[in-house]
Parts: structure tokens; sequence; C-alpha cells
């Protein structure tokens, strides 16, 4: 019997199971690395869980021809803590999202409009690609480079669902050269030539 209640203990405390109903973020407070502190529920009100800014197409007069509008906590205060959250992509004709990785969720993209080429390399230096279709499906594990790019000859839609209320981005093309990063360390770590280097980092806005 105590070997029973002692077991019964260790799942009840390594349960995952929420100990409230909710937690709104509370945008006013600071972010943490645990995300948003709660709004006080006395203020909570059914707006805080929904969300209609997916309802509209984002800007594509970017360099990369692609708009994301997301729906994170930080916009969608509902999804504080639940672990999840979701985004709408917009990717005109030759749109692309470059290589990036979310550190902190998998992805799942739905495409509802044109044609997506969609891929992700593993940890293992494999590469998983496939031109998706209105209705297709694709998951991306969490922290693995991936990119989308838009096959049609007008704008793809996709919607995006990731497994936390915060799923972080890092884009590589930025990583390497919209900062400050010394030009000789950037071609030492990626064997590009000097002029290339200063050429993307003209474009991307980086320095050094």
């Amino acid at each position: 019997m105590f070997k029973f209640l002692f077991l019964l203990a260790i799942l009840i405390l390594s349960s995952d199971a929420a100990v409230q109903d909710f937690c709104v973020a509370d945008l006013k407070a600071p972010e943490s690395p645990s995300g948003y502190s709660c709004k006080s529920v006395t203020n909570v009100t059914v707006d805080d869980f929904v969300f209609s800014g997916l309802s509209a197409a984002g800007n594509t007069a970017s360099i990369i021809k692609a708009a994301v509008t997301p729906a994170f906590a930080a916009q969608f205060p509902g999804v504080n803590g639940l672990g999840l959250s979701a985004a709408r992509l917009d990717l005109a004709a030759g749109g692309v999202i470059p290589f990036h990785t979310h550190p902190g969720a998998s992805e799942i993209l739905l495409v509802v409009q044109g044609s997506i080429t969609a891929g992700f390399v593993s940890s293992a230096n494999s590469v998983y690609l496939k031109t998706l279709k209105k209705g297709d499906l694709m998951v991306f594990p969490q922290g693995l480079l991936h990119f989308q790019v838009s096959d049609a000859g007008y704008t793809s839609v996709g919607y995006v669902f990731f497994s936390s209320s915060n799923p972080g981005l890092q884009i590589l093309d930025f990583a390497l050269f919209a900062n400050d990063l010394p030009t000789k360390l950037v071609g030492a770590t990626t064997f590009l030539d000097e002029a290339t280097i200063k050429k993307l980092k003209g474009v991307l806005g980086g320095t050094n």
C-alpha cells in the first residue's frame, strides 16, 4: 500500500494538469522567460479569448514579398500559458519566408490558397521538402531550420499553428547579415567572400 501511495503521489506531482482554468496575459506587466503573468480574473472578458486579426491579408510589400500576422500571447492574451498559438502567412508571387527556427515550438502549416514549397533540415542535415497545395498540412519539428516559398503566380496563403503561446523566432539570414557581427567573422564561419557578405549586410541593414 505504501508503495502504491508513493507512486500515486509521484504521478500527481509530475502531472501537467492545470491548477487554474486559464492565465490570460497581463500585457501591462513585463514578460518573463516563462511567459506573461496572469491578468486578474475580475478583469478578464470574452474578448481576451477571441482574435480577429488573421482575417485580413498581411502587407507583402517587403524584400521577402511575404507577411506574417501573429496570434501569439502578445496579440492574443487568451492563449497565454495554454501551449498553443497561430499565425497567418501571406506570400505574394515569388514570396519567401527565409530559413528560420522557432526555439520554443513545433509548427504545423495549413495551405488555404495557392501553392507553397516548404521544407526543413534535420540535425543530421537531411532535407524534407514538399510542394503543398490547398488543404495540405506539413509539420516542422521544434528548433529545426525550415522555410516556405510561394510557387503560385498569385498570393499564396497559409495558417500556421504552434505548440507554444510564444514560439520564438530567429531568421538565419538576419542572424548573419542584419547585425554588427564583423565581416571577417561572418566569412570565417560561412566561407563566403567579403564582397558577398558586405552586399548582404547592405541589403539587410547590417554593419561592420
